[in-house]
């Protein structure tokens, strides 16, 4: 998920010169599982940056506004960075201005009261703002409120949503705490620096013992407040301030106007300090243990002041008190940020699970409809099966079968009309998932034009062919499997990942699935007229043998055949005998006893082609190489490995003659495999590593 964060024009995302909306921002972002995809976009002077920030570039022009520039400048940058969430703070104004990037959501964040902010004052202009975001995010309730005047049928909008502003919390000696009393903030009337003001100098007057310290300026406003031991400090930045907390004993944040939070107070509360603060805007929501200065004067607060320098345990508890139920931490609030944006950008597939409803799937592989039934015992059509008896709504396209009737003088292999029909159908069928297999003629640019139009659509591919370093086609298997790797949320293979001698995430194992459609004979039931069945191509397409091709497995094969002369080998694609397709195969496959699972290049771990569902489905005593590690999931009485071919040969003669011992392997390894090994486990599988949905249901290949 990438995110972008714009900060108002002129807001100082800077270590020395931070204000409140960018040292929230900075602080969330740090605890953030999604930090190394955030990017803050603002304009500053200062040269001393805070992490993860572009400076938005501006050039003066006379008759451009500044503002205008910023957002034109902005839009050129986030346009190639393909954005997910974009995050806008304390500008309303902004969102109708941002239009262009339509691509992603988008996040409101109010840090004042909306209805003195451009853009938010009016009720239509608060309705347009619920129309074209898809998250308004309020820094407390008090704000909140102040939004839904006269928009009394929003109350209960699941767009709006509050989260505090926060800070960092941290242990706390109070056995460090001084006899000082605190005023932080702009020294200007609205946050009551006047009445603090005036009140201070006669509780240092009173009370020689104390002292008093004022971190703040205000160039606008000049009041002169003296006294030996009332300190004026000037700006400072954030950690400087919150380290000083840790030594105030009392701090006071008389604000006169409706403040939308309350930074000041906030801070003083996560760092036990014993709290005056009057009740205006937002203050009530920054801690519940305070003393409330309802009568904002410089009188009122000398006495609050004075009663909690007489009355030292009561200072002591409520400043304990404070520090003990602070619960507006950074890491609370990033958390909740982090819920809201994993809301966001899941939203399409999360809210059709979580109202148990079924999702849409656009399943594009080999559904081989031009040969006619030849090749109807696919794999596609095995996880096709276990999709829909889930209860999906499943869209196929059979991509080799579309090439290969498309094909024109324009389109000389079919490819581009492939691809117009996938965004032809993604157009109108708006799915949730799309589940690739095999499909190596779909262009990058096709899952990037998707990935553009619903950036919550999921999409993973499964690929059967063996990608070992040792197996047949490496190279070509392995680029074949990479080609979308970039473009997938998963990513399942026949082989074991751990096996591969290349690392890709989020790639999974996943067995070859039978399907109770599909595997339908019981040879255990029956006397069978052949010992051992195997079937083998030169090309499933081709359907006959090449002329002059030869394949590994021919040697072991005949060595077989000469090495048991007594057993009767029912072998295809051998010698000249053509492989069998279709009905054909189920004929022959259903006379023999036993199957050999014999597959290209050198074993490895947990891989085999579809042949092993066709063996153990439909009740063949299956041999398989022991360095394929399937003992992993069947047992001595399911399935029967060897090491060698004469272990092989060895093990062929035994189970000939004992026909009862065979037989039994057989239905457990049919009854197993049908079990634990079927389409609809398959495609369930599938489905939640896609999703990453965390069932607690276990697939024991997992």
């Amino acid at each position: 998920m990438n995110i972008a964060v714009l900060l108002p024009y002129k807001e100082n995302f800077s270590k020395d010169y931070a204000g409140a909306v960018s040292i929230f921002v900075n602080d969330t972002n740090k605890l953030s599982k999604y930090k190394n995809k955030i990017k803050v976009y603002g304009f500053t002077d200062e040269k001393s940056k805070l992490d993860r920030y572009q400076n938005i570039n501006l050039k003066k022009r006379i008759f451009q506004s500044t503002s205008s520039q910023y957002l034109k400048n902005f839009i050129k940058i986030v346009k190639k960075r393909n954005i997910d969430i974009l995050e806008i703070h304390n500008r309303p104004h902004y969102i109708k201005l941002l239009r262009e990037v339509n691509n992603c959501k988008k996040i409101l964040y109010f840090h004042n009261d909306p209805l003195k902010m451009q853009g938010s004052i009016s009720k239509s202009e608060r309705e347009t703002l619920l129309d074209n975001t898809d998250k308004i995010i309020f820094n407390s309730n008090w704000s909140k409120s102040r939004y839904l005047i006269n928009l009394e049928n929003y109350k209960n909008n699941e767009k709006l949503e509050v989260v505090h502003q926060s800070t960092s919390f941290k242990k706390i000696n109070f056995r460090k705490k001084k006899k000082i009393i605190s005023f932080i903030g702009k020294l200007n009337t609205s946050k009551g620096y006047d009445v603090f003001g005036n009140a201070i100098v006669k509780i240092l007057n009173k009370y020689n013992d104390w002292s008093s310290i004022v971190i703040g300026d205000e160039p606008r406003q000049k009041f002169f407040f003296n006294h030996k031991n009332l300190h004026h400090l000037g700006f400072k930045n954030n950690s400087f301030i919150l380290k000083k907390l840790e030594t105030v004993s009392i701090a006071v944040v008389p604000s006169k106007w409706d403040e939308p939070f309350g930074r000041s107070s906030l801070e003083a509360a996560s760092r036990g300090c014993a709290l005056i603060k009057s009740n205006t805007g937002g203050l009530s929501e920054t801690t519940n243990h305070s003393v409330i200065l309802e009568n904002i004067t410089s009188e009122n607060l000398f006495k609050k002041i004075e009663f909690l320098i007489k009355n030292n345990n009561f200072r002591k508890n409520l400043q304990k008190k404070a520090y003990n139920n602070f619960s507006l931490s950074n890491k609370n609030a990033s958390k909740k940020l982090d819920k809201i944006r994993d809301n966001l950008f899941n939203q399409n597939f999360k809210i059709n699970l979580k109202l148990n409803k079924n999702l849409k799937i656009l399943h594009i592989t080999n559904f081989n409809e031009r040969f006619d039934g030849r090749l109807h015992y696919n794999t596609g059509k095995r996880i096709n099966n276990g999709l829909i008896r889930h209860g999906h709504n499943v869209l196929n396209i059979s991509d080799r079968d579309i090439i290969s009737i498309s094909k024109k003088i324009s389109d000389p292999n079919g490819v581009k009309t492939l691809n117009k029909k996938i965004l032809s159908s993604f157009e109108n069928f708006n799915p949730d998932v799309i589940l690739m297999g095999h499909a190596d003629n779909i262009d990058l640019n096709t899952l990037d034009n998707i990935k553009n139009k619903n950036k919550s659509v999921k999409i993973a591919q499964w690929f059967l062919d063996p990608v070992t370093k040792h197996g047949p086609d490496y190279n070509s298997n392995k680029n074949r499997f990479l080609k979308f790797v970039n473009h997938t949320d998963a990513n399942f293979i026949t082989t074991d990942p751990n096996s591969l001698d290349f690392n890709v995430i989020n790639t999974y194992y996943m067995p070859n699935p039978s399907d109770k459609s599909f595997e339908t004979l019981k040879n255990y039931e029956n006397d069978c007229e052949n010992d051992v069945f195997f079937a083998m191509s030169h090309g499933v397409h081709r359907g006959v043998l090449k002329e002059g091709k030869r394949d590994d497995r021919e040697k072991t094969l005949k060595t077989l055949i000469n090495k048991n002369k007594d057993i009767k080998f029912d072998f295809y694609g051998l010698n000249n005998i053509q492989p069998i397709w279709g009905k054909n195969f189920i004929t022959a496959l259903s006379k023999s006893k036993m199957g050999l699972n014999l597959s290209r290049g050198k074993p490895v771990k947990y891989y085999s082609s579809d042949r092993i569902a066709q063996l153990m489905g439909n009740g063949l005593l299956t041999f398989i190489d022991e360095k394929t590690c399937f003992s992993d999931f069947f047992n001595k009485n399911e399935i029967v490995t060897y090491n060698n071919l004469d272990d092989l040969s060895d093990k062929i003669q035994k189970y000939k003659k004992d026909e009862k011992k065979r037989k039994l392997i057989a239905k457990n390894g049919k009854i197993k495999y049908l079990k634990y090994f079927n389409s609809d486990l398959v495609s369930k599988f599938i489905v939640n590593k896609t999703l990453d949905i965390n069932i607690k249901e276990k697939f024991i290949w997992n």
